[in-house]
């Protein structure tokens, strides 16, 4: 398994990943996903300030259905052990989903502004970004601002459905910090620190955006307490690289 650069991790907040999944991992996940949003009720439409609806799929447990064998996949487990320094688990694992010309933004926050609130004490956690679809600026891209981490927790507010970073503090820290684009290929990732500020953009092109986030959080960090039913699942049975590919690569 790779060694990852937890120096260059710790300093800027983020690294980026390329080919973390292969292409055909990726486009397994997206042919899983249609399906799911085909039959899944609980799928949930998040809307941006301006009516844009992002949707998105959340799991509370890595299961074995073919998202919770990829949260599990030692590829990505290794690398959110290396970098956090301790054991982990899966805190949490997503498909976010932007439709051409109708997915929304994601304003400026920390995942930790909202971990924080759901109990976790300390900001031991991380979560890693999967491109399913080639992830630009037109298609509305992750954007972050480059060792922001270091700020600590800013205070978040509650508007239009989303918790967003204090603006002031998002304006200055604009200033200071470099502010990066990150454009990815199917497969490639960005792993973050979960006090990185990040954001972004509603899809405004004719492409798709779909990207699947699994998030890790070490054992000696659970939530003293249950304000969300995920975070609790500390069961972590890793799967060798490929798992997923190989049950329901058949699929679709």
């Amino acid at each position: 398994m790779p060694t990852y650069d937890r120096a260059a991790y710790e300093r800027q907040g983020f690294l980026i990943l390329p080919d973390l999944l292969t292409a055909a991992e990726a486009a397994m996940l997206r042919t899983q996903a249609q399906s799911m949003l085909r039959s899944d009720s609980s799928v949930m439409h998040k809307g941006d300030s301006t009516g844009k609806t992002t949707l998105l799929k959340m799991w509370n447990s890595a299961g074995e259905d073919p998202f919770g064998l990829t949260a599990r996949d030692q590829r990505l487990v290794d690398c959110a052990r290396q970098l956090l320094g301790e054991a982990v688990y899966c805190y949490s694992h997503k498909m976010t989903i932007k439709e051409p010309r109708e997915g929304g933004a994601w304003e400026w926050h920390q995942d930790y502004g909202y971990w924080y609130n759901y109990g976790c004490l300390a900001p031991s956690m991380l979560s890693i970004w999967i491109a399913i679809d080639r992830a630009t600026q037109a298609n509305g891209c992750l954007q972050i601002l480059e060792g922001s981490h270091k700020l600590g927790r800013v205070e978040h507010l509650r508007e239009a459905g989303q918790y967003n970073c204090d603006r002031e503090r998002v304006e200055q820290a604009q200033r200071r910090f470099r502010h990066r684009f990150v454009e990815l290929e199917p497969g490639s990732a960005v792993v973050f620190d979960c006090n990185l500020l990040h954001t972004s953009a509603a899809n405004t092109s004719e492409l798709p955006r779909w990207g699947y986030i699994c998030s890790y959080n070490t054992l000696a960090n659970e939530p003293y307490k249950r304000e969300r039913d995920y975070g609790h699942d500390t069961d972590l049975r890793v799967v060798q690289p490929g798992e997923a590919l190989r049950r329901f690569g058949h699929a679709g």
